[in-house]
């Protein structure tokens, strides 16, 4: 018989993201971000064939694509080898070279709002002349004019909607994560369309439905987003509908049958239901897809989803209007059914003050298992590790690692209350989650003391160098991915319109010099003695490569065994597939070194 090798990061990654996608009005084109050739370009396919082509060829990562409602061509962003300065272009509908439309120098920003339903207007953020706080403006395809139309002044702000006579547009303004207003923005009045805005909540997905009409999603008073209505004329605000325990997350509105079609968060997976306005009636929707990242609606009524699962990659899904779903993509893993992949299991333990913790516990198939773990803190830190698909935890699955993966507090999916436990407190409460979670490791029996890693990337980094240097006898060796390692530094090298929420969500470098002190990694080099392996993109904008070359200096002077790797052509996070994978394959050649 033929013995065949073990599956090879290349299996594993030369998976293919999709980032987002967007259909036509007529549903004949469907058009995608995706690194298909291993580099992020738009991809296109003409319906129903499902055989995709390049729209660009220049190797950049779109943050939107959006198609004229009369097919003339289509609007994209695109920013530069990950600084996230993305930047607005137009190409015809056959693809090509990106023309520049809306751009500027190369450290500023112009994020796409709205198109005007004749397609001649764009309505857009920018950060030129406010890098702090964001203008929104207009701007005339015809006459080429380019109008201001709020300046931003005390927070930044994100326009989410125009109405569709264009006479007002709904208006964010985010003071933090977990303190987002909404308000509609009529000539020189802003309305706010929730009750009080001095009450800590949010606002998000706002839509019309009407020229007077929006729907949204709020937390106003609850602990869990639901959905509400504002209605300018009378300018009330109104809760329509709550699910229990659940986070609503996107909603899409079908105008010809009245019905909002609601994507919501439970925990580590996400729901899908479809909501009838007239007759108050929500109908559960069998989703083929654990996670739902993005949802599309056409006027005929089919629904598109983009999503993924823990043992299935990035594909997009059509339900047509008698409720059966199709395969758009069939993007998967090289020569890896998904029975080879390793499905995890929900499960909880209590903290050190009593609080439950949910996380995923992925278990290495009995036949490959090597009786080592690996513990991944997520980043965020308000965002939550959820039952995506990662190659970076499948391939080391596929050679005998368990993962462990914490919600530790701060975590979203788990009410607002929950997400606000880590703003104010980065290193102390969700760091002792965290060595909760591996006590309750040790106690069940799924890894012993001796055979543990740290893995973690963003804010999981931090918390990778912070458990290294505060707690190093549990690990053999760490993992960072452009983690900050200095609170101080950090603040104040985030990007411009970071900055005004940075005191809430993190602290104040002067008020706060204690805590922060105390709860940077950089504080506890002494005790950083295990093995350690940093990755760092030279163009993050988010966390800078000088919060990596510190740490790793001041550990090489310590005589610590540290390995560092800069991807000159990065930042926060891959956009490109030979980094992906030459960044995978060192991580498990690093753990196995270091078995």
């Amino acid at each position: 018989m033929i013995s065949f090798l073990k599956p090879d990061a290349e299996q594993f990654f030369r998976t293919y993201n999709i980032t987002q996608f967007t259909v036509s009005k007529d549903e004949n084109k469907i058009i995608f971000s995706s690194n298909l050739n291993g580099k992020f370009n738009l991809w296109t396919m003409d319906l129903p064939n499902h055989f995709p082509y390049p729209l660009t060829y220049n190797d950049q990562t779109s943050n939107f694509i959006k198609i004229d409602p009369k097919n003339r061509y289509v609007l994209t962003g695109f920013d530069h080898d990950g600084d996230e300065n993305y930047q607005i272009y137009a190409l015809p509908l056959e693809g090509g070279k990106p023309l520049p439309l809306i751009t500027g120098e190369k450290h500023e920003k112009y994020y796409f709002g709205d198109l005007s339903e004749d397609g001649e207007r764009i309505y857009y953020i920018t950060s030129h002349n406010n890098s702090s706080f964001l203008n929104i403006r207009r701007y005339n395809l015809n006459t080429k004019e380019d109008e201001l139309l709020l300046e931003g002044t005390d927070t930044p702000g994100y326009l989410e909607a125009v109405s569709p006579k264009e006479k007002t547009f709904a208006y964010i303004k985010q003071y933090a994560n977990t303190y987002t207003l909404g308000y509609i923005i009529k000539g020189d009045e802003q309305i706010c369309v929730t009750p009080s805005p001095e009450v800590v909540h949010t606002v998000s997905n706002m839509i019309y439905v009407s020229e007077n009409v929006i729907y949204m999603i709020t937390n106003y008073e609850s602990d869990f987003s639901y959905l509400a209505s504002f209605e300018l004329n009378t300018k009330t605000f109104t809760p329509i509908l709550k699910l229990e325990q659940e986070d609503m997350k996107e909603i899409k509105w079908h105008k010809k049958t009245n019905t909002l079609y609601i994507v919501s968060e439970k925990g580590v997976v996400d729901l899908l239901y479809a909501y009838q306005v007239n007759s108050n009636t929500l109908t559960p929707i069998e989703s083929p897809l654990e996670i739902i990242d993005q949802i599309s609606l056409a006027d005929s009524g089919n629904l598109y989803i983009l999503g993924q699962s823990a043992t299935e990659n990035d594909n997009i899904y059509m339900r047509s209007i008698n409720g059966k779903w199709k395969r758009i993509t069939d993007n998967r893993v090289l020569g890896v059914p998904e029975a080879a992949m390793v499905d995890p299991e929900i499960v909880s333990y209590p903290s050190f003050d009593g609080k439950k913790i949910e996380s995923l516990l992925f278990r290495a198939k009995p036949e490959v298992a090597n009786g080592y773990t690996i513990f991944w803190p997520h980043g965020g830190p308000q965002y939550a590790e959820r039952k995506v698909f990662r190659g970076l935890f499948q391939f080391p699955l596929g050679r005998g690692y368990n993962i462990f993966a914490p919600n530790f507090r701060g975590s979203t999916g788990y009410g607002a209350s929950f997400t606000k436990m880590v703003e104010g407190d980065w290193g102390e409460g969700p760091r002792l989650d965290c060595i909760a979670g591996i006590e309750w490791l040790f106690e069940q029996g799924i890894s012993e003391r001796d055979k543990l890693f740290v893995v973690g990337g963003s804010y999981g980094g931090y918390m990778t160098l912070l458990l290294a240097g505060r707690h190093p006898e549990y690990f053999r060796a760490a993992v960072d991915i452009f983690g900050p390692s200095n609170l101080f530094t950090f603040i104040d090298s985030v990007p411009a319109h970071w900055k005004p929420i940075m005191k809430r969500w993190l602290g104040d470098p002067v008020e706060d010099k204690e805590r922060l002190t105390k709860d940077s990694p950089i504080t506890y080099l002494e005790q950083m003695t295990k093995p350690m392996l940093v990755i760092q993109g030279a163009n993050d904008p988010r966390v800078v490569k000088a919060e990596s070359d510190q740490i790793v200096a001041a550990l090489k002077e310590k005589g610590v065994d540290v390995e560092y790797l800069v991807l000159e052509d990065e930042g926060h996070g891959f956009s490109k597939k030979e980094n992906e994978i030459k960044v995978n394959r060192l991580i498990l050649e690093f753990l196995e070194k270091h078995q």
